[in-house]
């Protein structure tokens, strides 16, 4: 009865796959490689519960008041040392706090996207920066990657036919794929939106996990024109349920995107800003950050050893040096959309790869995460997976 009423919008709306998957991820002997979440193992419980305590004693009511939309200044001051680490010059007012890098997602989205644009997306991209972005009916113009990333002439092509707002890049160990933009494709980038004249959209939750050496250089260090607008969080580093991400964009910037932000919740939770503000204060968040590498590597590793061992031949998978994510290609024949169903049945999850593709298309694909998963269940779910794969052959 109510769909008369819908916007358009709201009518067209879907849910997420990884949101469909999570229900059954309480199912006995379940094991889902579906979600991007972090291990519980990474989280650092008493650090945090430490400084909840010390948050609510420095800061008092504080913690519980309505505060700046723009952030409490506490935590922004420790993310211009965070960003300087990542070698991004940064002020207090080019940053804004946000309800993790998903709202960031989604007031870039309201700020720079009528219906109908044009923006660039990496194919395939990450599908809930897909969803944030499709419910302001924008062209999708998914330019190909290789193992360097997103191909920067087929980005250039689409700039020369196209307006364009802007393109949506995600250079460190992309989602969904894993891959890395290489140092001369960032820079060539940043030098095709300076030459066509428009914005930069880096994602990077990433950027940290680098588990064999150090990630390249941000995109926005790279740029000279005020271009580049950058998303983060804490959600990879820190953990996801404290709900905290962060806009870097030149001031002008920064103050509309505020202004938006402020019609959708005021501001981001005062509580979980200053509880973060007071752990980083009083611990070394690079010490983390290796803490978090060591059990991920780990995990990584045995997934793709497990894969090497119960995939069958035919399926191509990505070895990332860093992130959360493997991609696997199964032969053309096999969707595998109709296989994530099946796959519940052996009590697996994994996002099917066609989620990732704005305009549609490549059906035999899948994202599989490692992250989450312990050792055992890695070994145990690939073999399960690679098991129902070979009766499709």
């Amino acid at each position: 009865m109510y769909q008369k009423f819908y916007s358009t919008v709201a009518a067209e709306a879907k849910g997420s796959d990884v949101r469909r998957l999570l229900k059954y991820a309480t199912m006995e002997n379940f094991i889902s490689f579906a979600g991007g979440l972090p291990s519980k193992d990474a989280f650092p419980m008493d650090s945090i519960e430490r400084a909840t305590q010390k948050a609510i004693d420095l800061y008092g009511y504080q913690n519980f008041q309505y505060g700046a939309t723009e952030g409490v200044p506490a935590l922004r001051q420790e993310i211009v040392k965070i960003m300087a680490d990542r070698e991004i010059t940064v002020a207090d007012d080019e940053l804004l706090i946000t309800t993790g890098s998903q709202q960031a997602l989604d007031i870039c989205a309201k700020a720079f996207i009528d219906k109908g644009d044009y923006i660039i997306c990496e194919s395939p991209t990450y599908l809930a920066a897909i969803n944030a972005f499709k419910a302001y009916q924008p062209n999708f113009l998914d330019a190909p990657m290789d193992d360097e990333g997103i191909i920067p002439e087929a980005v250039e092509d689409y700039l020369k036919n196209y307006k364009v707002k802007f393109m949506y890049i995600i250079p460190d160990f992309q989602n969904p794929t894993g891959r890395s933009l290489s140092q001369e494709r960032r820079k060539q980038l940043v030098a095709i939106a300076n030459q066509y004249d428009v914005l930069i959209i880096e994602d990077s939750p990433y950027a940290e996990l680098s588990y064999d050496g150090k990630p390249e250089k941000p995109l926005k260090a790279y740029d000279t024109e005020d271009r580049v607008i950058y998303l983060s969080t804490f959600s990879k580093i820190v953990c996801p349920g404290l709900r905290l991400g962060w806009v870097a964009a030149p001031a002008k910037l920064t103050e509309k995107i505020a202004l938006l932000k402020q019609a959708t919740d005021l501001h981001t939770n005062q509580f979980s800003q200053y509880v973060v503000a007071t752990y980083l204060q009083d611990n070394d968040i690079n010490a983390q950050i290796d803490h978090i590498r060591d059990i991920y590597r780990v995990k990584r590793d045995a997934m793709l050893r497990a894969i090497e061992t119960y995939f069958p031949k035919e399926v191509y998978y990505s070895k990332p040096t860093g992130g959360m994510f493997i991609w696997a290609e199964l032969p053309e024949h096999i969707e595998t959309r109709p296989l994530s169903d099946e796959a519940l049945e052996y009590r697996i999850g994994f996002v099917p790869g066609d989620a990732f593709y704005p305009n549609g298309g490549f059906y035999n694909g899948m994202r599989i995460n490692f992250s989450n998963a312990s050792i055992e269940e890695i070994e145990t779910g690939i073999k399960r997976l690679g098991d129902l794969i070979k009766t499709k052959l």
